[in-house]
């Protein structure tokens, strides 16, 4: 149960991540001034604070996912069986050992 709520949480998580990293500018203006447009006013209008806004947010939210990545880690439901995959092999380790007489000889060719 713990589980699924941290998956959904986790798949929340990365959708914001992806629309904070979307929204950042990159070599452009991005948001930040596209808000503002290219009014010589943009701090005025807050352009600055936005992409400081965006730059926290993405820190944040991937710290958040990341730590919930590893926390999932340790509410997986591994069933009630605690055995190892190879000792639970169904493999018969106790094959009859070989007679001398099932060993195939070879024959010398005839003249």
């Amino acid at each position: 149960m713990l589980y699924t709520i941290i998956l959904i949480v986790i798949t929340l998580l990365a959708l914001l991540l992806t629309v904070s990293v979307l929204l950042q500018s990159g070599q452009g203006q991005g948001l930040s001034g596209g808000i503002a447009g290219n009014m010589s006013a943009n701090t005025v209008l807050g352009a600055r604070r936005t992409s400081d806004f965006l730059s926290k947010s993405t820190t944040y939210l991937g710290t958040a996912f990341l730590v919930l990545c590893l926390a999932a880690n340790f509410f997986i439901d591994r069933g009630s069986s605690n055995r190892s995959v190879i000792t639970g092999s169904n493999i018969d380790t106790s094959a009859p050992a070989s007679s001398p007489a099932d060993i195939p000889t070879e024959q010398p060719a005839g003249n």
